[in-house]
């Protein structure tokens, strides 16, 4: 288990369309190694997040201090706050200027449980990590990480091999505006895909 914990994806993983980087995501482990100790969860549910005709992503109304991150280099984090309250991981995806990025839903949680349920507050395994607020407290992914390389750590995602398995394409959920875009993916059957 070690050794993927090694061994981040390369930028070339990063440098495609990013609703293709969102469907390749899938599958593949997020790992934080933080003071506290590594944390790792399998990602099964991305959304894709476009500059252009998209106006459910945060760029598509220009760069603001907030936002500067998606229009970076691909392989990056932007982590950004939602009700003052929930963190949101992102990978930024498609060339510099381009203002792209998928959010992370959910992940399957695979490494360092204990550390997350005290950081969540709860033993129940399927409440650990099903959702975007829930996966970033689980892996204490805050506005530090923000802008953070992917590729360098300490936080990273790593790819152990194992396939996905059935991948379904559906709609966007938890957002007002865009809704009816197919830019959501999730591994089918898989527990910890997020509710609506």
């Amino acid at each position: 288990m070690d050794q993927f914990f090694q061994q981040p994806l390369s930028k070339t993983f990063y440098r495609k369309p990013t609703e293709e980087v969102a469907r390749r995501m899938l599958g593949k482990l997020l790992v934080h190694k933080s003071a506290q100790g590594i944390t790792a969860g399998r990602i099964v549910e991305t959304e894709a997040y476009l500059f252009h005709n998209d106006p459910a992503c945060h760029a598509c109304r220009g760069m603001t201090a907030r936002n500067q991150a998606m229009f970076g280099e691909a392989g990056y984090a932007y982590v950004y706050l939602i009700y003052g309250i929930h963190y949101c991981f992102n990978v930024v995806a498609a060339p510099p200027g381009e203002g792209e990025a998928v959010l992370v839903r959910a992940l399957e949680p695979v490494y360092g449980l204990e550390l997350m349920a005290q950081r969540r507050k709860t033993q129940v395994k399927r409440q650990l990590t099903s959702g975007p607020g829930k996966l970033c407290q689980a892996m204490a992914i805050d506005k530090t990480l923000n802008e953070a390389d992917l590729t360098a750590g300490p936080l990273f995602l790593a790819d152990d091999g194992e396939e996905p398995g059935e991948i379904i394409t559906t709609t966007r959920i938890g957002i007002s505006v865009a809704e009816d875009l197919p830019l959501r993916f999730y591994v089918s059957g898989n527990p910890y895909v997020s509710r609506k």
